[in-house]
């Protein structure tokens, strides 16, 4: 009877002992994340998990598809932007946190044509008769695409290059289209271009271009706002500046 008594008490002090681990196991927060960093922020999120056994789980759009969508309700626990306005703008609505930037990215001219970039400039390229096909990411709704477009009427080129242009949902379909030679180029992200495919092919430094400033915030409906907060600061650690840089990221 006492043997049994013991064998109890053993197992009850077990149970006790791991239900921490099991439970940071099963905890999860939900990330609305910005087409650019598909990448980097899959690694990024993975080194998390190893690290603290809290999975993050993200959701890729356009940053103004899922500004909305925040607006709308959604329940994100963090948001990662590709821009700052639109943290800012959740912020002064009371619905986010103070926004913070953990990443700065950049605007290329990418091909899937390695001889695509035989021209020293890209306007010179773009002004090819050959070029039949250009996408661009949403201005409307994506940062980059916004950029892309900038540099393109900035430098007088938007007129000869309007009528080639095929409009993607976001930077990440801009690359889509590209890698599958739908277009002949896009205007992707660095991260893009920097990526496993991406090395593949050739890309053009837009420095046209405005760099773009993307800020993150943490959301007031959140139901684990001790968990995203611990992620957020993972996001601007000396590990996760390793694998931004690796992508192009400053």
């Amino acid at each position: 009877m006492k043997k049994t008594v013991r064998s109890l008490t053993c197992l009850f002090i077990s149970a006790v002992i791991f239900v921490p681990s099991i439970s940071s196991a099963e905890e999860k927060i939900n990330a609305a994340v910005a087409a650019n960093y598909i990448k980097p922020f899959k690694e990024i999120a993975q080194a998390y998990e190893a690290k603290t056994g809290v999975k993050v789980e993200a959701t890729f759009a356009s940053t103004g598809n899922l500004y909305s969508q925040i607006t709308n309700g959604a329940p994100y626990d963090i948001f990662l932007s590709a821009d700052e306005e639109r943290p800012a703008l959740l912020l002064k609505n009371g619905t986010a946190e103070k926004p913070f930037v953990y990443a700065k990215g950049e605007v290329v001219l990418w091909s899937a044509q390695k001889n695509f970039c035989g021209e020293k400039d890209w306007k010179v390229q773009l002004k090819k008769a050959d070029i039949k096909k250009l996408a661009l990411a949403n201005p409307v709704t994506a940062p980059y695409g916004t950029a892309a477009k900038s540099a393109l009427e900035k430098t007088g080129i938007m007129k000869s290059v309007e009528s080639k242009i095929v409009t993607a949902q976001d930077i990440a379909q801009v690359f889509q289209y590209a890698s599958s030679e739908a277009v002949d180029a896009g205007f992707c992200a660095m991260s893009a271009a920097l990526s496993e495919e991406g090395k593949n092919g050739c890309y053009y430094r837009i420095k046209e271009a405005n760099a773009i400033v993307q800020s993150a915030c943490i959301l007031k409906r959140s139901e684990k706002p001790k968990a995203a907060e611990k992620f957020a600061k993972f996001l601007v650690s000396p590990e996760a500046q390793k694998i931004k840089k690796k992508y192009g990221y400053k």
